[in-house]
C-alpha cells in the first residue's frame, strides 16, 4: 500500500493536538463572525487558492509572481487585522473566573444607572456612560477627569448637566464607582456604520471593539436610549429592556437577542 494511504496510528496525544487544533480554529471562526475580517479572510484565502490552482496548470508566471508576493502576505495580515489581532489578545489574557462587580449590589447598581439613564433621555440631555467588566480601561480613565466616586444617580446628572464643564466625554465606571469623566474613547471605523451615528455612539462602539465594556448612550436630538457592546448596537431601548441587557451582560446570562443596530426613522436626526 503506498505510503500516503497508509493510516497513521492514532494515539492519545495526537487526538489532544487535533482537539486543541479543532478549538483555536472553532473560535477563530466564531471571532470572526460578522466583522470586517470575514470578507478579508474569504479574499486572502480566493489567492492561495489561486496559487495553488496556478501550480497545479502551471501557469508559470502567475506562480512565480505569488510565491514571491505571498510571504509579504504575513505583514499585510498584521497591518490589516491589526485591531482583530489586538481584541483577541486582550480577550484572551483577561481572567474569566472573576467578577467585576462581585462586592456591590447589582441591583442598586442596575437603578442608579438606569435611573439617570431615563432622566438625561426625558431631558434630552447627550451622554456616554461607558462600564468596565473583565478588560481595564485604565487608558481611557487617563485620558480624563479622575473622580474615583460613589456611583449614584445624582453624579451621573450633574456630570451630564450642560453648564457643566464635565459633560463633553465619556463617563467610565469601573467596579461600582465613577472612575472618571469627560473621557475620551476611540471612534470605530466601521464603513457601513448608519450616517445618523454622530460621535458620542460611534465612540460607544470603538470602545466595545477594543474592549469587553458595555456603554449606554443619550441622545442629545433624539432622546434614543441606546446600548452599545461586543461592537454592535441597540437603539431606542426602554428602561426595562435595559436592565435586561445589563444583567446579560454583568450577570453572565445567555442574551435573548444579538444587539443589532436598529435603523432610525429618516426625519430624527442623532448628534454630533
Amino acid at each position: 500500500m503506498p505510503d500516503f494511504l497508509t493510516i497513521p496510528h492514532l494515539t492519545w496525544n495526537a487526538l489532544f493536538d487535533i482537539l486543541i487544533v479543532a478549538f483555536f480554529i472553532y473560535e477563530l471562526l466564531v471571532f470572526i463572525k460578522g466583522t470586517r475580517a470575514v470578507q478579508m479572510a474569504v479574499g486572502l484565502g480566493l489567492i492561495i487558492a489561486f496559487f495553488y490552482l496556478s501550480r497545479w496548470v502551471r501557469l508559470e508566471t502567475v506562480s512565480w509572481m505569488l510565491t514571491n508576493v505571498l510571504p509579504y502576505f504575513v505583514f499585510a495580515i498584521i497591518v490589516i487585522f491589526q485591531h482583530e489581532i489586538r481584541r483577541a489578545l486582550a480577550r484572551f489574557g483577561q481572567a474569566p473566573f472573576f467578577a467585576g462587580f462581585s462586592s456591590i449590589n447589582r441591583n442598586e447598581f442596575y437603578d442608579e444607572i438606569i435611573l439617570a439613564v431615563t432622566t438625561l433621555a426625558a431631558n434630552q440631555t447627550g451622554a456616554l456612560i461607558v462600564i468596565e467588566r473583565d478588560i481595564g480601561l485604565k487608558t481611557y480613565i487617563e485620558s480624563g477627569i479622575a473622580l474615583d466616586a460613589a456611583l449614584s444617580y445624582d453624579l451621573l446628572v450633574t456630570i451630564f448637566n450642560p453648564s457643566v464643564p464635565l459633560h463633553d466625554g465619556a463617563v467610565v465606571v469601573q467596579s461600582g464607582r465613577v472612575a472618571a469623566a469627560a473621557c475620551f474613547l476611540p471612534l470605530t471605523v466601521k464603513p457601513r456604520l448608519s450616517k445618523e451615528l454622530g460621535t458620542r455612539h460611534r465612540a460607544a462602539i470603538g470602545v466595545t471593539e477594543e474592549t469587553d465594556a458595555v456603554a449606554i448612550i443619550v441622545s442629545e436630538e433624539t432622546a434614543a436610549i441606546s446600548f452599545a457592546h461586543d461592537g454592535e448596537m441597540e437603539r431606542y431601548l426602554d428602561p426595562d429592556t435595559l436592565r435586561l441587557r445589563l444583567r446579560d451582560a454583568f450577570e453572565r446570562k445567555a442574551a435573548a437577542a444579538a444587539p443589532r443596530v436598529v435603523v432610525a426613522p429618516a426625519e430624527h436626526r442623532v448628534d454630533l
